[in-house]
């Protein structure tokens, strides 16, 4: 539920070259250019006070360069600055200093402005300036960009209500200098019935609500822990299991642990769960309002194999056969990086960081020769995690979390170390983000791939088991210690824009299977088969599931983009391994996640549709928000700005080889061209030194030109 952009600007026209700029002296304090709908500005009338204004210039190929009004593009992630001013604007805006001192900042983002404003950014105020971004059309050019607006999701934990408030941050050096200006709340509004995201802070403080209570300690001590130091309370938020956890109450369910050694610090605490134990924590007042020792079950037997550490804890050694791996680039890397805008070869996009999706990718483009920049997509990022449990016993039916609307997964990353994570010449970007008091905190070195693959690993969520049971809905890993059997489920969603510029919607999708031939005149040998294609017309009719059996794939076409076959230009979405939830279509977590029941869906675009489950999918009642809601509006897609929302998952049945850590184990998808090129991309790719310098030898030794493979596969 994002509100619109609060500023925008009109936009047009395919400007190419810029001959010449004429000055004219007016009483105005903007100056603009007027540009004809023929896509070539020949003339500039710049309108401005006796030199209040710094003057735009043009290099020697007559590209213009405007003056520069702010220090951030208008997708830049928030800086730290900007953070605190809007936290302060708010802060200001209380009615009482009860309600002050009440406020919690679960997410502050950037306010993404519209299209037509980053497409304006990017042609003419930031460089590399790209004027061929700008639609065909007349537009004005203004002397500066609409001020960056921040989102900010807060909650006031005296009243447990939920706000969103767009703030206008205009005053940002004066935050930089110590000065005591704010900036402008542009609008704020209570959200009813809804929890946000849960904090750090409040799962630190429930652990330490729920091992203070006296009923706690007293069962922890019939499992024979003594020391609480012990004792480790994992907070999952509650849920939506019945009316018990409406949203009129920030619950949270937890799930206990318990550590062998206090002062080890690879200790790895989930090898011992506590069962039996119901506790059901109040997050608003912080206090237990229920709780239940429903069973005595037995603390499992202390695991020598439990710690990831070295060999010689576990009474062996660690291996010594491995080599160190040295990547190095002499001349420097290929790619070149001017802020959060990235050159890498033909390609280049935008960085960006949210706490609740972690990394976004703007504005991919590829230069492509006389056809210039080529966009590909407006917005790629993931939007959703969950991991569904398929163990009915409690307290495992429980787990079904959806770590991007319930926690955070910007808000959950972690900080990578040259050598370490990444080897070779690496870029890392930091990330900002304010904490539950408004304070900022950063997140250096955060991750910044842009394959779109998911590397699955860390220490599996286990159970307890009595003396002699067996549970057929898990896998035993140690005496008395059982893995439940769970899915994993990510959702991408991508704005597409193949070969669009901003505010353009000429983008469709066609459904490509495989089909055998059937026998007769037309497959006398009985070997043919096609690939048949089927236009996804609507929202409705674009639901749609992954079939092997088909080699089914999706391609997003530019409807009035031709290659030199004559065929429409296109980018396939190629899946990967995939599935479908296991658990039953009646199954409570499928009331918040009914966008699981698909493996793709497309709409057509509107900035406040951001994420499959709706934006707030913590204990909410409601069924179908997000995705299986917005579809029924039955939107055309056969000329539309078309987003994709690729569901996709993987099954584990846990293995013994996965504890104590799980092994890395990968899925994902591509996004390739399909006639999107005349050619290979790669074909300019040229040949390694190596293979030049083996042409000359078999020249040499044998007087025999060889024909050479070039690096192509490689590259490609």
């Amino acid at each position: 539920m994002v509100p619109p952009s609060c500023a925008c600007c009109s936009a047009g026209n395919d400007s190419a070259i810029i001959p010449h700029i004429a000055a004219a002296a007016a009483p105005s304090a903007d100056w603009t250019a007027n540009v004809p709908d023929d896509g070539r500005l020949n003339k500039m009338t710049i309108v401005h006070p006796v030199d209040s204004l710094p003057q735009p210039s043009i290099n020697a190929k007559g590209i213009i360069t405007l003056p520069r009004p702010q220090p951030s593009h208008p997708l830049d992630p928030l800086s730290p600055a900007e953070i605190s001013l809007a936290v302060a604007t708010v802060r200001a805006a209380g009615k009482t200093p009860e309600l002050k001192d009440g406020l919690r900042f679960m997410e502050i983002a950037l306010l993404e402005p519209d299209k037509h404003v980053v497409a304006l950014a990017d042609a003419y105020f930031f460089p590399p300036f790209q004027p061929s971004l700008l639609p065909k059309g007349g537009f004005v050019i203004p002397t500066k960009l609409p001020p960056r607006c921040a989102r900010l999701l807060v909650y006031n934990r005296k009243t447990n209500e939920t706000s969103l408030w767009i703030v206008e941050l205009s005053q940002v050096h004066a935050v930089t200098r110590g000065g005591n200006h704010l900036g402008k709340v542009i609008s704020s509004q209570v959200v009813p019935d809804v929890q946000p995201p849960m904090d750090a802070v409040e799962y630190a403080e429930c652990e330490a609500a729920v091992k203070s209570y006296p009923p706690f300690i007293e069962a922890m001590k019939k499992r024979g822990i003594e020391n609480m130091e012990l004792v480790m309370v994992d907070p999952w938020c509650a849920g939506y299991f019945s009316e018990a956890d409406d949203p009129n109450r920030r619950l949270a369910k937890p799930i206990i642990f318990c550590k062998c050694e206090s002062d080890c610090p690879m200790e790895n605490g989930y090898a011992r769960p506590v069962e039996g134990i119901f506790v059901l924590v109040d997050m608003q007042k912080m206090e237990v309002i229920q709780f239940e020792d429903r069973k005595l079950v037995p603390l499992p037997p202390v695991d020598p194999l439990r710690n990831y550490t070295h060999a010689a804890t576990r009474g062996g050694t660690d291996r010594s056969d491995l080599k160190p791996l040295k990547i190095v680039q002499p001349e420097g890397p290929s790619f070149s990086v001017n802020g959060y805008y990235v050159e890498w070869q033909k390609w280049n996009f935008r960085i960006g960081f949210t706490p609740k999706e972690g990394l976004v990718i703007y504005s991919v483009a590829y230069v492509d020769g006389s056809q210039g920049l080529r966009p590909v997509a407006h917005r790629l990022s993931f939007v959703e995690m969950v991991v569904p449990y398929g163990d009915p016993n409690d307290p495992h039916y429980r787990k079904n979390a959806f770590d991007a609307g319930e926690d955070g997964l910007g808000r959950n990353a972690h900080s990578l170390k040259k050598g370490c994570d990444c080897s070779g010449i690496v870029k890392y970007f930091d990330a900002h983000f304010t904490n539950f008091t408004g304070g900022v905190e950063t997140i250096e070195n955060c991750d910044g791939k842009m394959e779109a693959e998911v590397k699955l690993t860390g220490i599996l969520s286990m159970g307890a088991l009595m003396p002699g049971e067996y549970r057929k809905y898990g896998t035993v890993i140690a005496p008395g210690l059982y893995a439940p059997v769970h899915q994993h489920f990510f959702v991408a969603r991508m704005n597409m824009a193949v070969d669009s510029r901003p505010g353009e919607a000429l983008n469709q999708v066609v459904e490509v299977n495989v089909k055998a031939e059937e026998p007769g005149d037309h497959n006398v040998h009985n070997n043919a088969f096609y690939a048949e294609e089927t236009l996804l017309r609507s929202e409705m009719e674009a639901m749609r599931d992954c079939d092997p059996m088909t080699a089914r794939s999706w391609i997003v076409r530019n409807t009035r983009s031709t290659n030199r076959t004559g065929h429409l230009t296109g980018y396939k979405l190629v899946p990967g391994s995939n599935c479908l939830p296991f658990a039953h279509s009646d199954a409570k977590f499928l009331r918040r996640g009914a966008f699981l029941k698909h493996n793709l869906w497309v709409t057509a675009y509107s900035p406040d549709e951001l994420f499959p489950g709706g934006e707030f999918p913590n204990q909410n009642p409601r069924i179908g928000d997000g995705l299986p809601t917005w579809v029924t509006q039955n939107r055309s897609l056969e000329e539309s700005d078309i987003v994709l929302w690729y569901v996709f998952g993987v099954t584990h049945v846990p293995r013994l080889e996965d504890w104590p850590v799980m092994p890395v184990e990968h899925i994902g998808f591509m996004l390739m061209p399909h006639g999107f090129f005349n050619c290979s991309p790669a074909i300019d790719v040229p040949p390694s030194k190596c293979e030049l310098e083996a042409k000359e030898k078999d020249i040499k030794d044998n007087g025999v030109l060889k024909p050479i493979e070039n690096s192509l596969a490689s590259k490609l």
